[in-house]
């Protein structure tokens, strides 16, 4: 067996597999593609003998990069480097790091993604809506959600139209918005264009918004672009969207939904909403319901919205765990 220094990727990762032992490569081997997991075998079944040294060598070297991208993780590469050099030493730090961001790619703007929203919002809203829409596409979608929410109304719909007709940004660009912004981020940036953005993007961001975002951003777009606009509104799913489901469903989603939460969404919602509501609910609940909701008087908008995200949140909690069936068109949807 050559020494741990002359060892390639490939053969380290047989060696760590080999040593962590069947049922625990077996768990890895599920996160891998077939043909990396082809390759692993061929280099397992090849790999006749290792020496102590090695293999302590190798998992080592594991460790230390599982640290080093937890560090990242935590507080991004200068964080992450501070720490190793306490835990290794200044010399170990610095080829430890250099690895991982060879190896591994550092996500762009890990400075960002660890700031305040409200910071963050003071230090890009001057910014042009395809540099925010840029940097927002590499955040949670809670953290860019409330940035959205934040920004100027007549800048949200452009932003979200940006971010989800973005595809793919030149490492260039990405080095250079950094740069502009003065992030201290070291970012290592594969040479292949970076895919983010999209329709799912903004999705996930509409989907965490508050309400009244949400429809203003929507509004807009189905003005400006319909078509964008259909799109991302068949993956998305608001509280009138309970039309979409069937009674079964409906009936599965309320068991789950507080009476109150259900007397406050109903009071902003439309006719058609209520009477599918209702038509769900035994005649004695449903009464009940209606009796709350005259008695309640005016409700804030806020209020409203807040109860009718609670509920949206529910069905889409359920259809996750594949407990309803969400008719969203396109004639997919197969219920057998």
């Amino acid at each position: 067996m050559a020494k741990e220094t002359e060892l390639t990727g490939l053969q380290k990762a047989a060696i760590l597999l080999i040593s962590l032992g069947p049922e625990k490569s077996a768990m890895i081997f599920k996160h891998l593609k077939e043909e990396e997991i082809e390759e692993l075998t061929l280099e397992i079944a090849n790999t006749r003998s290792i020496t102590l040294q090695v293999k302590e060598t190798v998992i080592n070297e594991f460790y230390e990069v599982c640290l080093a991208q937890q560090y990242i993780a935590e507080g991004g590469i200068g964080y992450a480097r501070e720490l190793l050099e306490k835990a290794l030493g200044a010399e170990k730090a610095i080829d430890v790091i250099g690895r991982l961001t060879a190896s591994l790619q550092v996500k762009p703007f890990e400075f960002v993604r660890k700031a305040d929203a409200s910071q963050l919002l003071n230090f890009i809203q001057d910014e042009h809506p395809q540099t925010i829409a840029l940097i927002l596409s590499y955040l949670a979608p809670a953290q860019a959600a409330q940035i959205v929410s934040a920004l100027p109304p007549d800048r949200q719909p452009d932003v979200a139209k940006r971010i989800a007709t973005m595809d793919r940004t030149s490492p260039d660009v990405i080095k250079e918005v950094e740069r502009v912004l003065e992030t201290k981020l070291a970012s290592v940036v594969n040479q292949d264009y970076t895919i983010i953005g999209g329709v799912d993007a903004v999705v996930e961001i509409l989907n965490t918004v508050d309400r009244g975002t949400e429809k203003h951003i929507m509004e807009n777009l189905e003005i400006e672009e319909p078509e964008l606009a259909d799109e991302i509104r068949k993956k998305m799913f608001v509280f009138e969207d309970i039309l979409l489901l069937d009674d079964r469903s409906i009936q599965r989603v309320l068991r789950e939904v507080d009476n109150n939460d259900l007397a406050i969404a109903l009071k902003g919602s439309n006719e058609q909403v209520q009477n599918a509501i209702f038509s769900n609910l035994s005649k004695r609940l449903a009464a009940m319901i209606k009796e709350d909701m005259e008695f309640m008087g005016p409700v804030r908008m806020k209020d409203v919205e807040e109860a009718q995200q609670k509920i949206v949140n529910i069905i889409r909690k359920l259809e996750d765990a594949s407990e309803i069936v969400i008719s969203r068109g396109g004639g997919d949807e197969i219920v057998v």
